[in-house]
């Protein structure tokens, strides 16, 4: 089966999210973080790259609600990061330089590219990702993982994140043939990934390795949960238990 033939299996396309899901975001943040802090003097002690990640997260958060700008967020958390351990430096500057040095750095999980590897031809692979166009296509060409899928779908060029109904619209208009009842998104995080794909009515799997707990606002409303790669594998493929 060729790249982009509809699968006979339950689902025919799968919209993956990016970051925690098939790429190592946590890694890819702390080396871009600390080269970037290098450069301007600071020691990126294990303390401010552990709060510029908490900073970072709960910004992302508010955009995910609509309660920050896009353009304010990427320099705002070095601004908190800054105030907080008394650090001297233009923000402004400083997220540009971490910006990028991001582009460079993409990481698989590791069994990411096996689990692409195995589920190219079956089905019709997309990427739906939050986060800066130049950005996350820069980290997919260098982890290798834009060589498995149809299309990548960034919010930061949409102009509206997950989990918003219109980002999946978005998606649905510029996929050929799209079906939402053999759809079906696969993604580690419950505001965006899981939220979104309940609020556009898609099928969801949650990947949760870590065994993090279900939200209540998403209680009894998941298709799937799943904690490894193979059982990804098995609901794409017919086989996985819904929960």
């Amino acid at each position: 089966m060729q790249k982009g033939t509809v699968s006979p299996l339950k689902y025919d396309t799968v919209l993956f999210d990016a970051d925690g899901t098939l790429l190592d975001f946590h890694r890819s943040e702390r080396e871009s973080l600390v080269e970037a802090l290098r450069q301007i003097g600071v020691t990126p002690t294990d303390k401010i790259v552990a709060e510029y990640s908490q900073i970072n997260d709960s910004l992302w958060k508010l955009l995910e609600r609509g309660e920050i700008e896009k353009s304010v967020l990427f320099y705002h958390r070095f601004e908190l990061l800054f105030e907080q351990f008394g650090i001297h430096a233009d923000p402004k500057q400083v997220a540009e330089d971490y910006m990028e040095r991001m582009c460079s750095k993409g990481y698989l999980l590791e069994g990411a590219d096996a689990l692409c590897a195995r589920l190219q031809g079956k089905v019709r692979l997309y990427i739906v990702t939050n986060g800066t166009g130049f950005i996350q296509r820069g980290r997919c060409a260098v982890s290798g993982l834009g060589q498995y899928f149809e299309d990548s779908f960034i919010s930061d060029v949409i102009g509206v994140e997950k989990p918003h109904r219109a980002f999946f619209e978005y998606v649905a208009a510029h996929i050929p043939d799209f079906d939402p009842e053999k759809t079906l998104i696969v993604g580690d995080s419950l505001t965006s990934d899981m939220q979104g794909g309940v609020n556009f009515g898609i099928d969801t799997c949650w990947y949760n390795p870590d065994g993090k707990a279900l939200s209540e606002a998403l209680a009894g409303k998941l298709t799937y949960v799943v904690d490894c790669y193979d059982a990804v594998y098995d609901v794409i493929c017919g086989q996985g238990e819904s929960r």
